[in-house]
């Protein structure tokens, strides 16, 4: 059947793939976009993740188009990356806001719905380094292990009601956010991934599509990293 599908961030990069990947499989996809918009065969919101009045509109807009979101992916996310003793609050305030106060806002507005419903997933697009530390990214890995607690912490609140709620943790990925990294750092990360090689969108979205569509895995972390982020 079906479903209709929300990716925040799905206008480029890996929340393409994944809006793609669902497309694919027959559902209606959304996707929220803040700057460019996505290809024209999706149908893209603007939306302001950190802005309450902004998701409201958002889902509004979808819910017309597609009718009440039945999947919700959390992919939106920023870096401002710098070592701690240099770090800013705005920097820090910035990414946390949108990396995982974010993903609140979204959640809590597609939750209303899938309670009316009494069904429905949630996946959250987390980091293997969240889940490892990174040098330079506190910010960032900060709120991306915040979206393991929120996760398991909602899977207890909207199992009741059928609603699963779920976390991917890729490790390096070969997107535009994954290019600005230093060729060190690269290095680093490849060595330390039993694999020995970067993952793709399309690794990704399958993950995703499969925790959307297992109605019996919640509360879970899955990491898609090649081995980078085993054993969390």
């Amino acid at each position: 059947m079906s479903r209709s599908v929300l990716v925040t961030g799905g206008n480029r990069g890996l929340g393409l793939a994944i809006a793609r990947r669902f497309a694919r499989n027959g559902d209606k996809v959304s996707v929220t976009h803040r700057d460019s918009p996505p290809p024209d065969d999706l149908f893209g919101v603007r939306c302001e993740v950190t802005d309450t009045a902004s998701v409201q509109s958002a889902f509004d807009a979808v819910e017309a188009q597609h009718g009440p979101v039945e999947v919700l992916v959390a992919n939106a996310g920023i870096t401002r990356d710098a070592l701690s003793i240099a770090m800013t609050d705005e920097e820090f305030d910035d990414v946390v806001a949108t990396n995982l106060g974010g993903v609140f806002r979204v959640a809590r507005r597609a939750g209303a719905g899938m309670l009316a419903a009494r069904r429905g997933a949630m996946v959250f697009v987390s980091s293997a380094v969240g889940m490892l530390g990174a040098a330079g990214q506190v910010n960032y890995t900060s709120a991306k292990t915040g979206l393991v607690g929120m996760a398991r912490s909602l899977a207890r609140e909207l199992g009741p009601r059928g609603i699963t709620v779920n976390v991917v943790a890729p490790g390096l990925v070969e997107t535009d956010m994954g290019s600005t990294i230093t060729a060190k750092r690269r290095e680093e990360l490849i060595t330390g991934t039993p694999l020995g090689r970067s993952g793709t969108p399309e690794e990704i979205a399958d993950a995703v599509l499969f925790l959307a569509g297992n109605g019996f895995v919640t509360g879970a972390v899955l990491p898609v990293s090649g081995g980078l982020g085993m054993g969390h």
